[in-house]
C-alpha cells in the first residue's frame, strides 16, 4: 500500500502499527478509508482513488 501511494501520488506513506486489525488512512487527520467501517482491506487502487478525490 505504501509503494503504491508513493508511486501514484509521490508522497510518504508510514505504517503505524496499532494492532486490533485496524487499518485506518488518514490523509492530514481526515479518515479517507476505514477497514472498520467497509469490514474489508481496500482493492488495489481504491485509497489511491480516494485520496485523489479529496
Amino acid at each position: 500500500m505504501a509503494a503504491e501511494l508513493s508511486k501514484s501520488l509521490d508522497v510518504d506513506a508510514k505504517l503505524c502499527a496499532d494492532g486490533k486489525g485496524i487499518f485506518d488512512v488518514l490523509v492530514d487527520g481526515d479518515l479517507v478509508y476505514s477497514k472498520y467501517e467497509t469490514n474489508r482491506f481496500p482493492k488495489p487502487g481504491e485509497v489511491t482513488k480516494l485520496i485523489g478525490s479529496n
